[in-house]
């Protein structure tokens, strides 16, 4: 709450929103940035004009994508700040420091239901919580290290993790996204098996490297935030490599 309050203190004197304007409109640099920094995904829609299909869409888009701030900018010395020379909606995560961009003129027709696909397979957060749409924008990011707890939703122990995860994640921007798999979901029972887990050995913690394809599991016991910070800087040193992975036969762990 005190964040929102500080956030609204600080861009009101730069931040204007029309009474026929259904999205916020930032009117220059300072306002633009605090509006990228004000949440883990952001999405700004670098448009000339309200006139456009594609200001409307995006307007019908942000309604029904609410967890996500939607906002306007039609400065164009703003847009060169962000690499943008043409109509463009572009959603921003802290989670890996990524731009995403999708070019107006790129597309056939902009529809909201695009745009909300869009926004959604993209929504990488500090702690994102694995499922079919979020595969998509997790395999996709630049970031291709994952620090993976597997935890059964409804469980004691589920909801006190993942906040204690989601507060270590911003210590590894750009090193590692940190990825919720429930244990209790049967589609999930694949990347458990991977790990040679299943649902009744949770919670546990893992690292999955895409770039080697390896994974490792962290020692059972309490899973500390000393524990799984020490594992994050274990595999960024190099370590792990010697260390034989999850799921080999016989099973071994670090």
């Amino acid at each position: 709450m005190l964040i929102t309050v500080l956030f609204s203190l600080l861009v009101s004197s730069v931040l204007a929103t029309e009474k026929d304007s259904a999205l916020p409109r930032l009117n220059d640099t300072k306002a633009t940035e605090a509006f990228v920094d004000s949440a883990e995904v952001v999405v700004i829609g670098f448009l000339e004009g309200e006139e456009s299909d594609s200001y409307k869409e995006l307007v019908a888009a942000a309604k029904r994508v609410d967890s996500v701030p939607v906002a306007i900018c039609s400065v164009k010395e703003v847009w060169a700040d962000y690499s943008v020379s043409s109509d463009t909606i572009t959603l921003f995560r802290k989670a890996d420091n990524h731009q995403e961009n999708l070019v107006v003129t790129e597309i056939k027709k902009i529809e909201a239901d695009g745009l909300v696909n869009f926004i959604t397979v993209n929504e990488v957060r500090y702690i994102t919580e694995y499922n079919q749409v979020t595969a998509v924008g997790l395999f996709h990011s630049e970031v291709k290290s994952h620090l993976l707890l597997f935890a059964n939703r409804g469980t004691k122990e589920y909801t006190g993790l993942k906040k204690k995860l989601r507060a270590l994640a911003p210590e590894f921007t750009g090193k590692f996204l940190f990825v919720l798999i429930n244990g209790a979901v049967k589609s999930n029972s694949r990347s458990l098996g991977y790990f040679g887990l299943k649902s009744q050995d949770l919670p546990r913690v893992g690292i999955y490297d895409a770039d080697s394809d390896m994974k490792w599991l962290l020692p059972e016991g309490e899973i500390s935030t000393e524990r799984v910070q020490e594992f994050c800087q274990s595999f960024l040193r190099g370590e792990l490599k010697e260390v034989k992975q999850a799921g080999d036969e016989p099973k071994t762990e670090l």
